[in-house]
């Protein structure tokens, strides 16, 4: 599971800082990725928080190599991509085409690594 566990570590590299400048200066991060909504800042501040969880979370799966939970990562980041286009479309913020991008480029990333991990050896990737 090489390709997958690697696609995980671009996850991990996301969920910190953007936890971290979350927590910090919400209003920052929203500038930088073109957000034109106000949002306020108790509850950027709390998605900071959570995405803090949640990247701690991920380094210990990377740590431990936990093969298993590397499918569920591709499913909650799909859950995730709904959410985010179904926000997009409700607030018409680039904010959410931005991130949709970013976490749609690492959910790609992990299942062609699950792909080519879960491949015979020898055999050709299709």
């Amino acid at each position: 599971m090489r390709h997958s566990r690697i696609s995980l570590f671009y996850l991990a590299g996301y969920l910190f800082p953007t936890a971290l400048g979350l927590l910090l200066a919400p209003g920052l991060v929203f500038k930088m990725l073109f957000s034109t909504g106000n949002y306020g800042d108790v509850i950027p501040r709390l998605v900071g928080a959570l995405l803090l969880a949640l990247a701690i979370l991920v380094v210990q799966i990377i740590r431990y190599r936990l093969e298993v939970l590397y499918s569920s990562i591709v499913g909650v980041r799909g859950m995730l991509v709904a959410v985010l286009i179904g926000l997009f479309f409700y607030t018409r913020d680039p904010f959410f085409v931005i991130v949709t991008g970013v976490v749609m480029f690492g959910m790609i990333w992990t299942i062609t690594g699950l792909i080519r991990d879960r491949a015979p050896q020898g055999a050709p990737v299709k």
